[in-house]
């Protein structure tokens, strides 16, 4: 019994631990772009294939600034 606790409690550790990683936000320096404007450092999303579950993306909102998504892609 405790053999199999141990286990399932392993289990749920790595599960919930690649789900937290995966869904995690991106800290980007700041940097100038070659047209010389400077960006300033910001959280993003986490790069992934998807554009709807981007906080720009309509129905979604940014955490950090509280702006509701606008892009329909």
């Amino acid at each position: 019994m405790i053999k199999k606790l141990t286990f399932l409690a392993i289990l749920a550790t790595s599960i919930f631990g690649f789900a937290a990683s995966s869904f995690a936000d991106v800290w980007v320096n700041g940097y100038y772009r070659s047209s010389g404007t400077y960006v300033q450092p910001h959280y993003r999303s986490s790069p992934d294939s998807s554009t709807h579950n981007n906080w720009s993306a309509r129905g979604n909102y940014n955490p950090y600034t509280g702006k509701k998504g606008y892009r329909s892609y």
